[in-house]
């Protein structure tokens, strides 16, 4: 079995924000409200899994124009 780290990476809050486009602040303010993409804290520091950032982006993407 694969150590989960490098099947997927943990992201700081710093990583976080620029991979999605935001400040961190609002990260923090969405982690308080549970609207954010799932994260989980270890050692009192907080995470964000890559493949939960990426599903959360993908589940906000919208596509216009119908078919691809």
């Amino acid at each position: 079995m694969q150590n989960s780290a490098t099947t997927d990476p943990l992201l700081d809050p710093t990583a976080t924000s620029a991979r999605i486009g935001v400040a961190e602040a609002t990260l923090a303010t969405w982690r308080c409200r549970g609207n954010g993409p799932a994260y989980l804290k270890r050692f009192g520091k907080v995470y964000y899994r890559l493949s939960d950032v990426e599903a959360f982006l993908a589940a906000r993407t919208t596509q216009y124009g119908g078919k691809q």
